[in-house]
């Protein structure tokens, strides 16, 4: 046993002996500790407000927290619960205070708990109304949670002072969630491309989302999972055939020789501005949503209609989504060569 690990299990002892905390030393990690849900995670919002840690709280505002620990929208979705954790392992490196790694623990057991037996993870848990049931990449969410996991089982960036008990069962986890990603990686004409942001949690078919996040190739959310199936030590043939099926296909639907910009257009209402695509020499960007089977990108307003130019939608979606990026850039330029090199047959 490592000598931090013992350390951290002599500190927990002596917590639950005494029942008495150091003084608090992190005001976001204890803000973290109210806001967590009995069910041991987050959520992302709270009466419409994303939440923000790094802020004194009243007596009565930590009062109202404290009433709301049993309401069921804990989430993966924008970070929650996978940043808390994160951020909470490294206060107890900082502080010693035994409270912010039972809370990081009490996280993982969310995680583990929400995990379906087919790999995947729920946008919310234990909330599955409309589309949060949805085994869901969207913003990297299982991606975040999957990074969680590694984390544990390498016992590394702070995660060597989680219980060892964790590390069995989170690497059983981690192994169930890669092969849903290879399960879900979809294939055109036998080939192999990228990944929808949502799917059916029973069959793991491709699904829609929010009104304009329609069912296509996202490739955003594709880029991520490359990156994380690149950083996994001795990737087996099925690993590698993802990977190099999603870098090929990135790779064919850059939009070269552009750029994406904001711009004042005085045909905006008020005088706003609006997303236009610039020339711009050796430069690429890729299109968030790319049509199964025809690869052509592809938009779409709160009215759920699929465009094909971005024009064509609402002036809030236009400019209140990321419809182009350059997601899978260091993936293409460097990281996939370096890949190749040690892992390439």
């Amino acid at each position: 046993m490592s000598l931090s690990v013992l350390f951290a299990g002599v500190a927990m002892f002596n917590y639950a002996q005494s029942n008495k905390r150091p003084a608090a030393q992190d005001q976001v990690a204890e803000n973290m500790l109210l806001y967590q849900r009995l069910s041991g995670g987050w959520a992302k919002a709270v009466h419409g407000r994303k939440i923000v840690y790094d802020i004194s709280l009243t007596e009565a505002q930590k009062y109202q927290i404290k009433q709301e620990k049993g309401l069921k929208d804990a989430t993966i979705d924008n970070k929650a619960t996978s940043r808390e954790i994160n951020y909470l392992v490294k206060a107890f490196d900082k502080t010693r205070d035994s409270a912010y790694l039972l809370s990081a623990q009490k996280g993982i057991d969310y995680l583990l708990k929400a995990q379906y037996d087919n790999g995947g993870w729920p946008q919310y848990y234990p909330d599955s109304s409309l589309y949060r049931s949805q085994v869901t990449f969207n913003d990297n969410a299982i991606v975040n949670v999957l990074n969680v996991l590694d984390n544990v089982v390498l016992q590394k960036n702070g995660y060597e002072w989680v219980d060892p008990k964790y590390q069995p069962r989170c690497a059983t986890a981690l192994q169930k969630g890669i092969g849903c990603i290879l399960k879900t990686q979809i294939k055109v004409n036998g080939k192999r491309t990228g990944w929808n942001q949502q799917y059916n949690k029973n069959t793991l078919l491709p699904e829609k989302a929010r009104s304009f996040e329609l069912v296509g190739l996202a490739s955003a959310e594709s880029a991520a999972i490359v990156e994380f199936l690149m950083n996994q030590p001795r990737p087996g043939a099925a690993v590698k055939a993802a990977v190099t099926g999603a870098v090929d296909w990135l790779k064919s639907v850059a939009i070269e020789g552009y750029t994406v910009q904001k711009v004042e257009d005085p045909n905006e209402p008020g005088g706003g501005k609006n997303v236009v695509l610039k020339k711009t020499e050796n430069s690429r960007i890729w299109a968030r949503y790319y049509e199964i089977g025809t690869n052509r990108p592809f938009f779409c307003g709160r009215d759920g209609q699929k465009k094909y130019n971005l024009q064509e939608i609402e002036t809030e979606r236009r400019l209140g989504y990321s419809w182009y990026g350059s997601w899978p850039e260091r993936i293409i330029t460097k990281d996939y060569a370096k890949w190749l090199e040690q892992y390439g047959d």
